[in-house]
């Protein structure tokens, strides 16, 4: 029997990538690996988290629908970036905070530490911390 040992790769559609790039990018810190147009009719970043996992957003050449981001749909819930420690968590709520990136402050539960905020689209994003 297989069995899932890692998540290579996680892709959000944006509405706007042009909007979407630049915000990502200065969240994240980096350059995106890869900005290309692929022939299956979508334009794509990616950037390489430190673990290897790869991050992208999608902008299809076909029109968004009208309905925005929902987590309280079928699908995607949330993105959940990781973080060492909750040192870290309160480094990226200062990063956040510098950035004027709206978030709901960090939140603790027993199973972890968590910081909630949104992207120009409205798709949930977070950081999270492991319990001390």
């Amino acid at each position: 029997m297989t069995t899932v040992s890692a998540l290579n790769h996680v892709a959000v559609t944006v509405r706007d990538i042009d909007v979407s790039g630049p915000w990502y990018q200065a969240m994240i810190g980096a350059e995106p690996l890869l900005d290309e147009h692929t022939a299956a009719g979508f334009r794509h970043l990616v950037w390489a988290l430190d673990n290897g996992t790869l991050f992208g957003i999608h902008q299809h050449d076909r029109a968004a629908g009208d309905g925005g981001f929902s987590e309280f749909s079928v699908g995607l819930d949330h993105v959940g970036f990781g973080c060492a420690d909750r040192a870290e968590l309160e480094a990226w709520k200062a990063r956040l905070d510098e950035l004027g990136i709206t978030n709901d402050g960090i939140v603790d539960e027993h199973y972890g530490s968590g910081l909630s905020f949104r992207d120009p689209d409205g798709i949930a994003l977070e950081f999270f911390a492991p319990p001390a």
